[in-house]
């Protein structure tokens, strides 16, 4: 059941903190939050683009050095400082024609619950808050930040034999 899931994926959707960061934030002298992402995970997000997949952030967190590095991988559609991650899908759905059932989401807490609800894969990273793993459909062996989401988008990729890059670029994941 859960590899005929991902044969139907198109679309992955990711929270950031917690899913593409570890969820530490360094709080600057300046203000601002820094966050550290993995580049292992920045390889499989470019590929997944260039796959033909959309990616998507939906994130509460924001910051322009979040925005540089999405941009910098392709992601298609960032949207950071959101209160309801919900009405954001709601508006992919109609942009990209896309159902629900074909989308892959990944989150970690609370704030991710009713996204999880309405997508056809709910996923998590393996230190997820326990409400998160009993909706996940697939609970990575990975944390948060540590390449949960290189993880899932690898099986996906790999079921749908779209994994090899024949061309791959040392620069593609360091965007």
């Amino acid at each position: 059941m859960f590899l005929e899931k991902l044969k139907e994926i198109t679309t992955f959707i990711f929270d950031v903190d917690g899913v593409l960061t570890n969820g530490d934030i360094i709080a600057s002298d300046s203000g601002e939050f820094l966050r550290t992402f993995n580049i292992k995970d920045g390889y499989a997000l470019q590929l997944a683009v260039k796959r033909g997949y959309l990616v998507c952030v939906i994130s509460g967190g924001r910051g322009q050095a979040m925005q540089k590095r999405f941009e910098g991988l392709g992601i298609q559609e960032i949207f950071l400082g959101v209160s309801d991650k919900v009405e954001i899908l709601d508006s992919l759905l109609l942009k990209y024609q896309v159902t629900a059932d074909h989308i892959l989401y990944m989150g970690d807490d609370i704030p991710d619950l009713k996204i999880m609800q309405v997508v056809g894969l709910p996923t998590c990273p393996a230190d997820a808050v326990p409400e998160i793993k009993a909706l996940s459909q697939y609970i990575s062996p990975y944390d948060g930040g540590s390449m949960a989401v290189r993880d899932i988008i690898e099986k996906v990729l790999r079921v749908q034999h779209k994994w090899f890059d024949e061309h791959p670029s040392a620069a593609d994941s360091g965007k």
